[in-house]
């Protein structure tokens, strides 16, 4: 992981210290005692320049990220009209036109990115996923189906097959002649993918496995590809042999034959029009003593000799589980990606209208005001877009972690699980906020947002299973938590008793300084009264992440000391114990990945391109950091970090830098670079802006030609 908690809060100084430095610093005067005036908060937060100037273009080519080209040109293949969704078609339409586009990215070669060389690919692990994340502006089935594809059945295949799985099944799949599924979840188990309940028993006789799903709850369920084009699929099961299960392994498996007809064994369902996604042709497979050569077994690591003798590189069960998933982590790298650019393309929609659509004469006889000109509606766009940015920086970061693992250039098991713990954050966060952001924007444009035509509702309806896809997010966050906990265990283990012992009084010491309220009291005096101090000392980087990356560490902390007994306890007591704490560990967790994408966002603000975006991008990054602590503020005041004039500053801060970013709100969602043929709503169009120019002008020309009826009330 990044961070050694231990380093980030330092508890070897005294609260008694601290306390002596407090009481010396007691003013005697009460002329301290200020007013939290709007006068204060503006002076505190004047930076290097009162009206920065963003460079768009620039800031647009960072946002791109590392594969910046590769991006663009994914983009001009999701302009294309015959790539795109058209509303209105029926399942089956939508179906067969998301199908026919898979051969057009076949013909485009976008799909060969991923691949090794020898067989005509690029080995670009990063630049693939960029391009193929970049097609939900298109249309998110397409995303999703060619995802199917390419990156869970021929990724399979690739990445837990060796050279002869490569060379006798990959072709097929990378070229579409074989469409195929991807079936590892069953009906009765998603996320808990080890104990699934299809079994592989290898036939030492006929040198075959032979395949069931012995119970309703083993089918497979909600694949791709599965309802209707799928002729092939890798299927997850209990890998048997000689009476022992060597726990799941993947299999290559034929399904239908080239009349589209079901092969023996086999049988299925189409599982039908869903909430979203209905160009994709999800359905239900199940398999009754179906029989596959050995050498479908994909065994890269765990094979079967003739005679039925199991075999592996990595000996652990459990380590080799989890070794043969992590290699599909980049489902969930690409949907991270696909989530913050759908929100991304929302809020570009939302604030564009929001900046031309006109409501109520609250400033002026005549002129109505725009949307975002009110303090609510810039309060419910603006925070948002702070966080997709912190959501973009941080997946660019992400998609380079990946690609370097991918590629060899860091892939030691470190490096492996700091991924899988990387996308299992990121993921979780990103597509919850993208069906926060999408419904929010949908509200902001209130029912113009409801239309079909400004795409809204439609993407908050494709979308709505992210949460759910390659992992419950509930239960991604749980794995990252475990990881914390693990990471909080190994800064102890071997340490002797003197090492442990001053730990010990320190954390008792640190606990004693928050829980007694010095740490308030000190920051009550260091502040004098004055909101302008309070927002001083909240608005700098290293308050903003010293407060973050506490929150994580004595989250953690705490949940490990409850947790210490656990081993001495029976196996149904342990449960109980950590099933009393799971969701605070699940808090931890989403804690920790927030922290991840503020930092992220950090390093952005760091590389921007010029001064003036530098401004502007640190006050979006305190909006976002801010808005974190804002949201958290209960937790910060019970636990002692903050003091209520602090926490007064934080929201009175985040509404000035709101003010602030008011001006800067078309630059930010223009940066991201999305044009008219990818985002197509017509309240973003400019249209809204014409009929708002009309009727201006229709009244005031009634008031210079003295037409304009007098009103009511003025005429009595």
């Amino acid at each position: 992981m990044p961070h050694d908690y231990a380093t980030l809060h330092d508890a070897t100084e005294s609260p008694s210290d601290l306390g002596a430095e407090v009481a010396s610093n007691v003013p005697v005067t009460k002329s301290a005692k200020r007013k939290n005036t709007a006068d204060e908060i503006a002076a505190a937060s004047v930076d290097e320049g009162e009206h920065p100037v963003v460079d768009v273009e620039a800031l647009g080519r960072q946002l791109l990220g590392t594969w910046a080209d590769v991006r663009l040109g994914a983009r001009e293949l999701a302009a294309d009209p015959d790539m795109q969704r058209i509303d209105g078609l029926s399942m089956n339409e939508h179906r067969a036109r998301v199908f026919g586009q898979l051969k057009l990215l076949v013909e485009n070669g976008q799909v060969l990115r991923a691949f090794p060389r020898r067989l005509g690919g690029l080995d670009d692990h990063g630049g693939n996923i960029a391009a193929f994340e970049e097609l939900v502006t298109a249309d998110p089935s397409l995303q999703i189906k060619s995802g199917v594809q390419w990156g869970l059945f021929a990724a399979a295949i690739l990445h837990l097959g060796t050279e002869y799985h490569h060379d006798t099944f990959l072709p097929g799949a990378m070229s579409l002649e074989v469409p195929g599924a991807f079936a590892m979840t069953e009906t009765g188990h998603g996320s808990d993918v080890a104990s699934i309940g299809t079994t592989a028993t290898y036939d030492e006789k006929k040198k075959q496995f032979v395949i069931n799903t012995p119970f309703r709850g083993a089918w497979k369920d909600y694949l791709g590809n599965a309802a209707v084009h799928g002729t092939a699929a890798v299927v997850f099961a209990q890998l048997i042999t000689k009476g022992v299960n060597h726990g799941v392994h993947a299999f290559y498996v034929p399904i239908r034959g080239a009349k589209g007809q079901f092969l023996r064994g086999i049988g299925g369902e189409d599982d039908g029009l869903k909430g979203g996604l209905n160009g994709i042709d999800n359905g239900r497979l199940h398999f009754s003593n179906v029989r596959v050569p050995r050498a479908n077994l994909l065994d890269r690591y765990g094979s079967v000799a003739e005679d039925g003798t199991y075999s592996s590189p990595i000996a652990s069960p459990g380590r080799r589980f989890f070794t043969m998933l992590g290699t599909l982590v980049q489902g969930r790298v690409s949907l991270d990606g696909a989530a913050t650019a759908a929100s991304a393309l929302a809020l570009k929609i939302a604030i564009t209208y929001g900046t031309q659509r006109r409501q109520f004469t609250a400033g002026s006889d005549t002129d109505e005001e725009v949307l975002l000109d009110y303090q609510r509606h810039q309060r419910r766009l603006l925070p948002r877009l702070a966080t997709t940015y912190a959501q973009t920086f941080a997946h660019d970061e992400f998609l380079v972690k990946f690609d370097a693992v991918f590629s060899g250039k860091a892939d030691t098991d470190d490096d492996r699980e700091d991924l899988e713990t990387f996308a299992a954050a990121l993921k979780s966060l990103s597509t919850w906020h993208a069906l926060d952001t999408l419904q929010e924007a949908r509200e902001a444009c209130g029912g113009a947002g409801f239309l079909a035509e400004n795409r809204l509702v439609g993407l908050r309806q494709d979308l709505d299973v992210y949460v759910t896809f390659e992992g419950d997010n509930n239960v991604l966050l749980q794995l990252v938590a475990k990881r914390l906990l693990g990471d909080y265990a190994k800064k102890f283990r071997g340490a002797d008793a003197s090492t442990l012992a001053r730990f010990a009084v320190a954390h008792l010491a640190e606990k004693a300084y928050h829980g007694s309220g010095l740490r308030r009291l000190a920051q009550n005096v260091a502040d004098l009264g004055s909101t302008a101090r309070s927002v001083t000392e909240l608005r700098t980087p290293e308050a903003q992440h010293e407060l973050l990356a506490d929150r994580v560490e004595t989250m953690i902390a705490g949940i490990a000391g409850r947790l210490r007994d656990a081993k001495s306890l029976s196996k149904a007591d342990a449960a109980a114990l950590f099933n009393q704490n799971q969701n605070e560990l699940i808090e931890a967790a989403r804690a920790h990945a927030e922290l991840l994408q503020w930092e992220a966002f950090t390093r952005g603000v760091e590389a921007a391109p010029d001064a003036g975006t530098r401004q502007v991008l640190t006050w979006l990054r305190d909006l976002f950091g801010l808005g974190l602590i804002e949201k958290h503020l209960a937790w910060y005041l019970i636990s002692g970090r903050l003091s209520p004039q602090r926490a007064q500053a934080v929201t009175a801060y985040i509404d000035r830098l709101i003010a602030r970013l008011r001006p800067y709100a078309l630059d930010l969602v223009d940066a991201f670079g999305y044009d008219e043929r990818h985002i197509r709503a017509s309240i973003a169009s400019g249209a809204e802006k014409e009929r708002q120019d009309e009727a201006r002008a229709h009244y005031a020309a009634q008031r210079e030609a003295g037409t304009l009826p007098t009103p009511e009330k003025k005429a009595r």
